[in-house]
């Protein structure tokens, strides 16, 4: 073979060796691009993340340091998105970027499990969160008429023994203990029967309440008469 073809295979080989490293420079350019716009999207998400967690911290009043902030949305394991990947940050043996951008996605999705989990709970009051408005205005009328009625008898043992007049005792029976019965439903069911994530009152039922107070009272004193008549 003369030094002519020697050459020319040469340069052959040399002009196959660039193409193939301009091919892989491309390749390396693309697939850097993609894990940044990856990157991008994953900060986003994470931003939009810690925005709605601290609207939720705030309808439950609590302020978790470190959700705001420039660097609350982005961690260290996620590219900035104004900062592209270099053509030259080559991934160390060890490191694999795409893979680091799989878990990032995973802890994401862990976490939009969980913010949805924390607003499904955000929009059940604390008091019977698994029970109806309807059901659970019943069940805090019924519980304070009967404690208005349990008060009644105690005042009706105190009227026994001479400490309330007969008045007194009557116009707590068919007045104050109904009424104060019905407050004490209304103020619990606007405390603990509103959900944190929803605005406005709760519904108290107000009619429903105060048909229960105003008739469970006098109807526990009128049963609690029969009993004492029956066993005489």
């Amino acid at each position: 073979m003369s030094s002519f073809d020697e050459y020319a295979a040469l340069a052959a080989q040399l002009t196959d060796q660039l193409r193939s490293g301009e091919r892989a420079a491309v390749e390396e350019t693309r697939r850097l691009r993609g894990l940044t716009a990856v990157a991008d999207q994953l900060g986003e998400r994470l931003a939009a993340q810690a925005h709605r967690l601290e609207q939720l911290g705030r309808a439950i009043g609590v302020a978790e340091p470190g959700l705001t902030g420039p660097d609350a949305a982005t961690p260290a394991s996620v590219p900035a998105a104004s900062a592209p990947l270099p053509v030259s940050a080559a991934p160390a043996p060890d490191t694999d970027p795409a893979a680091e951008l799989a878990a990032v996605r995973l802890l994401a999705d862990e976490a939009d499990r969980h913010v949805q989990a924390t607003e499904a709970i955000g929009h059940r009051p604390a008091l019977l969160p698994a029970w109806s408005p309807a059901a659970r205005a019943l069940a805090v009328y019924c519980a304070c008429a009967l404690g208005g009625a349990t008060l009644m008898l105690v005042m009706v043992l105190a009227s026994g023994v001479g400490l309330i007049g007969g008045f007194t005792l009557g116009a707590w029976i068919c007045a104050g203990l109904p009424v104060v019965s019905f407050v004490a439903g209304y103020l619990v069911l606007g405390r603990f029967g509103r959900a944190p994530l929803i605005a406005g009152p709760p519904p108290r039922y107000v009619p429903m309440g105060f048909v229960i107070c105003v008739l469970l009272v006098p109807f526990v004193y009128c049963a609690y008469l029969l009993l004492v008549r029956f066993l005489r």
